[in-house]
């Protein structure tokens, strides 16, 4: 009976130990009245599914409910923001509703106002759903080799974290289709001169300079700072800011049983990585361009 005890009490410790010592795909750290919270899942570029999402929802409610921290840093660890909603979980799913779609949003609480100003430290790939991690933030600092984009048009999986709603209004809605029609990737330069990108930093910086620009608000009288913020975001939005982020979301969740777990399962089979477009659709060849390739193949010829 002692060595059963024992032995089980072995179990406990090293169960809890893993536990206790796993990683972690959200880190939260608190320096002064700066709260820093890291995406955390560099082996997948950063990319969010179910758990993260959840972790970054509770890490930033923590922050908005913290009176002390009075700016928050998002960013991404090992060298990528967030390269959006992890595709491996998606083309898994049989359905939209298969647990990924939240009241509060997918990537995390985008579909709802942050309470105090949050700034994106954005390095490598900030695309798709990161793409609009990074909108849901007040600004953004910018390393000079990031790439921005909706990339996940290359897959039929929809805009329903506020893209659509808060990208035309940071870059006018010209410029905003551009990027949501076509799916390219947008420079740090072209970001910054379209006013996507607040900042253009050194590669390797943003995570320090974004820090550095947090501390320059806290100096300022909080209460007077915030409800100004709050006074921009209602004129931008003409008060309809929670409405419009609503109806994206109404919009963009049928598409996702019909175009968008077919597109992540393609995906996963190499087709579209690295923001490619090639061999995106099958291509019907007609039958007179068959007997041409015949003809041209050295093993048809006479």
């Amino acid at each position: 009976m002692i060595l059963t005890k024992i032995f089980y009490s072995q179990i406990y410790n090293h169960v809890r130990n893993f536990c206790i010592n796993a990683p972690k795909s959200v880190i939260v750290q608190k320096d002064g009245h700066v709260t820093t919270i890291g995406i955390n899942r560099p082996e997948k570029r950063n990319c969010v599914d179910i758990a993260t999402a959840r972790l970054i929802s509770n890490a930033i409610e923590e922050f908005e409910n913290d009176n002390d921290s009075y700016v928050a840093v998002l960013y991404g660890v090992g060298g990528n923001f967030c390269a959006g909603y992890d595709l491996s979980e998606l083309s898994k799913a049989e359905n939209e509703s298969a647990g990924m779609v939240h009241e509060e949003g997918t990537m995390g609480p985008t579909l709802r106002f942050i309470k105090k100003p949050m700034i994106a430290a954005v390095s490598g790939y900030a695309v798709a759903g990161g793409l609009e991690l990074a909108l849901m933030c007040d600004m953004r600092v910018v390393e000079e080799t990031a790439i921005m984009g909706v990339f996940c048009r290359r897959f039929g999986v929809p805009l329903i974290d506020g893209g659509t709603v808060r990208l035309q209004a940071a870059i006018g809605l010209s410029r905003a289709l551009d990027m949501i029609l076509t799916g390219r990737g947008v420079t740090a330069k072209e970001a910054f001169e379209w006013g996507l990108a607040n900042r253009v930093v050194a590669c390797g910086t943003a995570y320090g300079q974004a820090i550095q620009l947090a501390n320059s608000l806290i100096k300022f009288p909080q209460e007077c700072m915030n409800a100004d913020r709050q006074s921009a975001y209602n004129a931008a939005f003409a008060t309809k800011y929670l409405e419009l982020l609503r109806y994206e979301q109404d919009n963009g969740i049928p598409i996702i049983s019909k175009e968008s777990i077919s597109g992540a399962k393609r995906f996963m089979t190499g087709i579209g990585k690295h923001g490619s477009t090639k061999d995106l659709t099958e291509k019907t060849i007609p039958k007179w361009e068959e007997e041409e390739n015949k003809l041209a193949n050295p093993r048809h010829k006479l």
